[in-house]
């Protein structure tokens, strides 16, 4: 049971000159234990433990091995106890160690938390809720998802706006969808204005807005099976495009209507995309 010390001061007369060292010190203080109460006499609970835990094995030779280093300890009113003993290089863990634990690793649990993005990464979706409205964001994720070499499954949901349009085309062949009322439309870069500025500056913008477009018009051009002719023909005004006309168009390849649910069923589970790269979930405790 845990104690707590109680200073009781104890009344004294002045000393004379008879009085012994020893007499002296046995005056100052006399302490007594007191019991914490009831409260504390319930039991602790006590967390899970991991019995593969490496520490635990240390912990356990060093307590079969030296019990006398955790039973006859000084007493240290400055730091926790047993402070120093887990500070030992007996129970520190090797970098080994540390990389092979199976209660501290970077697996994924086998059930994501049920918040959305969560499940979103647990499935390997990327979802852009938003308009794509610089180049160089969208060249920026473009240049992403040609740098995997896994599927790419992509998939229309409202509106695909210039940018995000090159984005749904540039999924894996096969693999673009569409919904049914959703919208695709691509159209020129726009430059963003910023006031007054000397006609140096807007000379300079302008070639830009002219090299991204021309990037625009090659890339979809290669996703879509259309030619530059035609690509820079229907981009000289918002071409809009609905499910039907995107995929006479090349930037999709199915439609997603209800009952063709089995068309998205073909991507692999997260399960089999481990299994393909060779991760390993983590033991369960």
């Amino acid at each position: 049971m845990a104690t707590c010390l109680k200073v009781l001061p104890v009344a004294y007369s002045k000393p004379s000159s008879t009085f012994n060292s020893k007499s002296v010190k046995s005056r100052n203080l006399k302490f007594s234990r007191c019991s914490l109460g009831a409260k504390s006499s319930a039991k602790i609970p006590v967390p899970p433990m991991n019995p593969n835990d490496p520490f635990l094995s240390k912990l356990a030779s060093l307590a079969a091995t030296s019990p006398e280093n955790l039973m006859d300890r000084p007493v240290r009113t400055d730091t926790p106890p047993y402070l120093d003993l887990f500070d030992g290089p007996k129970l520190m863990a090797t970098p080994a160690q540390v990389e092979r634990s199976v209660s501290y690793n970077e697996h994924r649990p086998r059930k994501p938390p049920p918040d959305l993005p969560s499940l979103l990464l647990h499935g390997r979706i990327v979802y852009i809720g938003m308009p794509v409205g610089m180049e160089t964001e969208g060249f920026a994720i473009y240049d992403s998802m040609m740098q995997l070499k896994n599927e790419i499954h992509t998939v229309a949901v409202g509106a695909a706006i210039g940018q995000a349009c090159l984005l749904l085309a540039a999924g894996t062949k096969g693999k673009r969808f569409m919904m049914p009322h959703a919208k695709a439309m691509i159209q020129q870069p726009r430059v963003p204005s910023s006031g007054l500025m000397p006609a140096s500056d807007v000379l300079i913008r302008a070639k830009e807005a002219v090299t991204n477009r021309d990037t625009l018009i090659e890339l979809l051009a290669k996703h879509t099976g259309n030619s530059l002719e035609t690509v820079a023909n229907v981009m000289r005004r918002p071409f809009y495009m609905d499910s039907r006309r995107a995929k006479e168009f090349g930037v999709i390849d199915s439609v997603l209507w209800r009952g063709q649910e089995k068309i998205m069923a073909d991507v692999a589970s997260p399960e089999e995309w481990d299994k393909m790269a060779g991760i390993k979930e983590a033991n369960p405790f």
